[in-house]
C-alpha cells in the first residue's frame, strides 16, 4: 500500500496546531471517525491478500495508535491550559492587605476613657463606684439634698419633668447624681467612700453646654472627716488625673443647698499659645465643686448630724475630658461621627492605670 508518512505527518501536525478541544475533536473525527482517513484505510484490509492485509494492517494500527497517543496527550494539555486560564481570570489577588479587625479600628469614646480613668484613680483611694437611675423622684433629686421648695432649679426652664401620674407625682430626669448620694445614705451604714459617675440632664445647650451630659460626684461620709482630708482628696486624684507632678488649688466661698460650707475650686494654669496646662503658669481656672455634707442632707437621709459628717464634690467629666484632650467643643461628643471619634478616641486594649499611664 502507499507510504502512510505523509497522513502520519499531516495529522500530527493538525493535532499539535489544535487551538482548544473543539479543533481537536475536528481532527479526530477526520482521523478516526467513521469517515476518516486512517478509518478508510482499514477499510481497505478486507479487500487484501492475508500477506498484505497482515503488513498493512499492522502499520495502520501503528498509525492509529501514534494517532490516538497524540490526541489524548494534546487534550490533556488543552485541559490544563484551559485551567491555568480560568484559574487566572477567576483568581483573587491575596497579597493585598487585609481590612483591619475591630480591635484595630474600633475606638472607646473619650467620656468612656475618662470614667475609665477616675475609676482606676480613686478606686487606688479606697473609692467604690454607686450608681442609680437616670429617671429620678423630686424627693432625691432636690427634696433630701435639701433643695427648698421654689428654689429656681425646680423649675420647667432648668429640668426636664415627666407628666405627673396619678398621685401628682412628677418624676424627672436627675438633673445630677446627687441623687446616688442620697441613694447610697439610705442604703449603707457610714464609713461611705464612693463616687457617682453617670449622665445627666438640663434645659441647656450651646458650645459648652449639652441637654444630656456626664458628671462625676464624690462623697465620704464617717466620724472624723474634715475640709483638710476633702482637700487632700482633690489635690491627689487631680494630679492623677491630668498627669501632672503637683497641682495648685484656691477655694472660693460658694453656695449649694447641699454642702455647708461650700466652696468653688481653682486650679492653677497656663494658657499661653491657646494651650490649657495644669500645674504650672499663673492662671486659674474653674474645675469643680464641693463642701462639707449639709446636717439637713445627714438627716434626710437617717444619718445623725452630731454623730457623722462628711464632705461631697462634683465636676463635669465632659468638661474635664475636653481640659484634658484639647478639645474645644462639646458637641462633637455626641453628633457621632466616625472621623471625629478615631481622631480623639482610644484603642480598645489601652486600659487606663496609674502604673503604666492613664492616657497610655
Amino acid at each position: 500500500m502507499s507510504d502512510l508518512n505523509p497522513l502520519e505527518a499531516e495529522t500530527l501536525s493538525a493535532i499539535a496546531a489544535a487551538p482548544d478541544e473543539a479543533a481537536l475533536e475536528s481532527v479526530r473525527v477526520g482521523a478516526l471517525g467513521k469517515k476518516g482517513s486512517i478509518s478508510a484505510l482499514l477499510a481497505t484490509l478486507g479487500k487484501m491478500s492475508p500477506d498484505e492485509r497482515k503488513s498493512a494492517g499492522a502499520e495502520i494500527n501503528a498509525l492509529k495508535d501514534k494517532v490516538s497517543e497524540a490526541l489524548g496527550a494534546r487534550r490533556t494539555l488543552l485541559k490544563d491550559a484551559a485551567l491555568e486560564a480560568r484559574l487566572a481570570s477567576e483568581r483573587v489577588d491575596i497579597t493585598l492587605p487585609a481590612r483591619e479587625s475591630g480591635v484595630e479600628t474600633g475606638r472607646i469614646h473619650p467620656i468612656s476613657q475618662v470614667m475609665d480613668e477616675l475609676t482606676a484613680i480613686f478606686a487606688d483611694l479606697g473609692f467604690s463606684i454607686a450608681e442609680g437611675p437616670d429617671v429620678e423622684s423630686d424627693d432625691y433629686n432636690f427634696t433630701k439634698l435639701n433643695f427648698p421648695e421654689g428654689h429656681p432649679a425646680r423649675e420647667m426652664h432648668d429640668t426636664f419633668f415627666f407628666a405627673p401620674n396619678e398621685a401628682g407625682e412628677r418624676k424627672l430626669l436627675r438633673t445630677h447624681t446627687s441623687p446616688v448620694q442620697v441613694r447610697t445614705m439610705l442604703a449603707q451604714k457610714p464609713p461611705i467612700r464612693v463616687i457617682c459617675p453617670g449622665r445627666t440632664y438640663r434645659c441647656d445647650s450651646d458650645q459648652t453646654h449639652t441637654p444630656m451630659f456626664h458628671q462625676v460626684e464624690g462623697l465620704v461620709i464617717d466620724k472624723q472627716v474634715t475640709l483638710g482630708h476633702l482637700k487632700w482628696v482633690l489635690e491627689e486624684s487631680c494630679k492623677a488625673f491630668f498627669e501632672v507632678p503637683s497641682v495648685t488649688m484656691r477655694f472660693r466661698p460658694s453656695f449649694f443647698p447641699f454642702t455647708e460650707p461650700s466652696m468653688e475650686v481653682d486650679i492653677q494654669c497656663s494658657r499661653k499659645g491657646g494651650e490649657i496646662r495644669f500645674g504650672e503658669g499663673d492662671d486659674w481656672l474653674e474645675i469643680l465643686g464641693c463642701g462639707m455634707v449639709h446636717p439637713n442632707v445627714l438627716r434626710n437621709c437617717g444619718l445623725d448630724p452630731d454623730e457623722y459628717q462628711g464632705f461631697a464634690w462634683g465636676m463635669g467629666i465632659d468638661r474635664i475630658a475636653m481640659l484634658k484632650y484639647g478639645m474645644p467643643d462639646l458637641r462633637p461628643f455626641f453628633d457621632a461621627d466616625v472621623r471625629w471619634l478615631s481622631h480623639y478616641g482610644f484603642r480598645p486594649l489601652d486600659f487606663p492605670t496609674l502604673a503604666g499611664g492613664l492616657s497610655g
